[in-house]
């Protein structure tokens, strides 16, 4: 009797989430600046821990409070037609 040996094989397959990214010329730039405070090389990385970054200003609260408050004086600076700021 032959044993056969079956190849491996995950159990489930990991799902990998792939987000393709465009950039205009202004944005390739911010991203290259970043790149190099960031100390990071590849793009995709450096994309993902701009990221996360970014998720913890807007997350924080301190952070949430002051957009809060500029989102609350625009609106109220359009209600009452002050077009001083853009």
């Amino acid at each position: 009797m032959a044993i056969i040996n079956e190849p491996f094989r995950r159990e489930q397959e990991k799902k990998v989430d792939v987000i393709p990214v465009r950039l205009n010329e202004e944005e390739r730039e911010e991203l290259n600046v970043a790149k190099k405070i960031l100390n990071q090389s590849k793009d995709s990385t450096a994309l993902k821990q701009l990221s996360s970054i970014g998720a913890k200003v807007l997350h924080d609260g301190l952070t949430g409070n002051i957009i809060k408050s500029i989102f609350a004086n625009k609106r109220k600076n359009w209600r009452t037609g002050i077009n001083e700021f853009d």
